[in-house]
């Protein structure tokens, strides 16, 4: 029986595959960066690259999100030519080896979606939601992928100074509910939400989107939930990125209890096993 605490029967049509988001499902993160959080400069060689995409893979990552320009707060905005020679090289090299993989591409720049889709990529993963490129909308539209549709105030470089809210929960719904009018009325079908932790918003303001994520739900719509080594858990824990694995684990598990239903992470072993750990149960 399937378990009450996971979201109703959804899925997605990438490539013409459709996934089943009635369980939940795991996006590894692939940054090919120099300067990301906690990956930064480990992932820039091809071998490099393949050997852990493999690894994900056998972990059992659902999606592989392939990132070539840093979101952190404070990140240095990178070229266009920059990020196309980070990303789809990279791109290339994983369809090639592994033609079973379902990509997903970060980015915030249509022309980069329109190369990235072009050699394999089948999903589109935008931190701005839209605003940062307006042809990024009218581009999934056209491309018919995927579209996983973040909350952000500002840039990586300006977001730390844009956390007021007049009331956090109401704000960021209502942002979620025109950015999904406007996708719809464009003939987008397959939108993905996600509240983005630690953009635009202090520690605070994180635990308690997680705490109230399941009022999400309202919108209809998957929610992705990206919390993974972020400093949210390290800053509370008075640690470091690199001890961050159980933090994430227990935040996880939190975001599943309130409907997540796709976990974005640096740990997929650990992420699936507690995807099973929680399927075990049935709380009524």
């Amino acid at each position: 029986m399937q378990s009450k605490i996971f979201s109703v029967n959804k899925t997605l049509n990438l490539r013409g595959k459709l996934i089943d988001l009635s369980q939940p499902r795991v996006m590894g993160i692939l940054n090919v960066t120099p300067d990301s959080f906690y990956d930064g400069n480990k992932f820039n060689g091809e071998m490099e690259i393949l050997n852990q995409v493999e690894k994900m893979l056998k972990e059992g990552a659902d999606f592989i999100d392939v990132g070539g320009c840093s979101s952190r707060p404070g990140a240095e905005e990178i070229s266009l030519d920059e990020e196309l020679n980070r990303l789809i090289p990279a791109i290339k090299s994983i369809v090639k080896n592994f033609p079973e993989a379902i990509i997903s591409v970060d980015t915030f720049r249509s022309s980069v979606v329109k190369e990235a889709v072009e050699v394999g990529a089948a999903m589109v993963n935008d931190i701005s939601g839209g605003a940062l490129d307006e042809k990024m909308f009218s581009t999934i539209a056209a491309l018919k992928v995927p579209y996983i549709l973040m909350h952000m105030r500002g840039t990586p470089q300006t977001m730390t100074q844009q956390t007021t809210y007049d009331n956090l929960i109401k704000d960021v719904v209502d942002y979620f509910h025109s950015k999904i009018f406007q996708l719809q009325t464009l003939g987008v079908k397959d939108i993905v939400i996600d509240p983005g932790f630690g953009f635009a918003k202090t520690a605070e303001q994180n635990f308690e989107i997680l705490n109230e994520l399941s009022q999400f739900q309202i919108l209809g719509k998957p929610i992705l939930v990206g919390l993974s080594r972020k400093s949210t858990i390290w800053k509370t824990l008075k640690t470091n990125p690199e001890e961050a694995l159980n933090g994430t684990t227990v935040l996880n598990t939190v975001a599943l209890l309130n409907g997540a239903s796709i976990l974005r992470v640096h740990d997929v072993r650990e992420a699936k096993e507690t995807i099973t750990l929680l399927q075990q149960m049935d709380l009524k």
